[in-house]
């Protein structure tokens, strides 16, 4: 008798041999890179480019009709030293974010917190809050805000109905016309009350209803568990408007005509890179205001991230 060998059962086709790991990594990544392309060709095209140039030309006296003559420092050492409009924009700049971004938090918060209280209508009320937020810096209230607080605006209107007789130009005086600016702004508080009030939402409710059974009266609850519980919302509030103080730019170019007026008392550091660049011509100094406006918003951001740490409560700390 002679045995056999069995024969090797095929359960199934033949497998193919499956790719290395590393050739699937790099199909992936070049998918990947393929889906950021039009990105990155937006970023290097639109903005690293710009900004490199801006950078050289910081260093050049360029008047956009001409070649760039390299110069060294000579624009940022008359910037510091001799630029006097240059100190009076950033005076300018800082008074309105040191009065405007607090108040835009107080009407904000204050807000928010009323509406938190459960009232009907809420999405109404909402809405009619954030409304100035979407309209308050176009073009279109800039202009209606000259009219509103001239010598014979609305805003004389109404102290007249309460028995104050005034022609002053609340808007054309060097005294009173940055004030109107800090009124337009603070008008614009309804994207920081809606991220307020998101806040607000999240505080877990427990944490109150224990303070209420120690006793904690409602504002020692408010100062004690809303508003480090708002903390991180408040952090970034204020940042952003920080940032977008500085950049303040079309309200003051719409009421004063371009010019900062009057005296100079409205002219935001923006409108003053803007004449030197696109009025006086001389881009190489425009460059150099920008790029010092940049260090600026970037030392004042960092110093706000410094604070945070003592101030700011992420919920996780032990």
């Amino acid at each position: 008798m002679s045995t056999s060998t069995p024969a090797r059962v095929l359960t199934g086709p033949p497998k193919t041999p499956r790719r290395t790991k590393r050739g699937s990594l790099g199909h992936h990544n070049l998918a990947g890179y393929l889906f950021l392309t039009p990105w990155l060709i937006g970023f290097f095209v639109l903005i690293a480019g710009p900004m490199l140039s801006s950078l050289w030309l910081s260093f050049t006296d360029y008047s956009i009709l001409g070649t760039p003559e390299w110069v060294g420092i000579e624009n940022f050492e008359v910037m510091f030293s001799k630029d006097v409009r240059f100190w009076h924009a950033m005076a300018v700049t800082l008074t309105y974010l040191f009065v405007s971004v607090p108040l835009v938090q107080i009407f904000a918060l204050f807000l928010a917190t009323m509406v938190n209280k459960g009232l009907r209508g809420l999405s109404i009320y909402r809405a009619v809050f954030y409304v100035p937020s979407l309209i308050g810096g176009s073009v279109a209230i800039a202009i209606l805000w000259r009219f509103l607080f001239d010598s014979q605006g609305l805003f004389n209107g109404a102290l007249g109905v309460i028995g104050i007789q005034t022609d002053h130009s609340w808007i054309g005086e060097p005294g009173t016309a940055l004030n109107t600016l800090i009124i337009l702004n603070v008008w614009q508080f309804g994207a920081a009350m809606i991220i307020y009030l998101a806040g607000l939402k999240q505080i877990p409710a427990e944490l109150n209803e224990a303070a209420i059974m120690d006793g904690a009266s409602p504002v020692k609850r408010y100062f004690a568990i809303t508003l480090p519980m708002l903390s991180p919302i408040i952090f970034f509030n204020v940042l952003m408007n920080m940032v977008g103080a500085f950049q303040a730019f079309n309200t003051a170019y719409i009421v004063s005509n371009g010019s900062g007026g009057p005296a100079d008392s409205t002219l935001f550091y923006t409108l003053y890179l803007y004449q030197r660049g696109f009025v006086d011509f001389d881009m190489g100094y425009a460059s150099a205001l920008g790029w010092v406006l940049l260090i600026i918003v970037a030392a004042a951001a960092g110093l706000l991230f410094l604070l945070a740490r003592r101030f700011v409560y992420y919920g996780d700390e032990r």
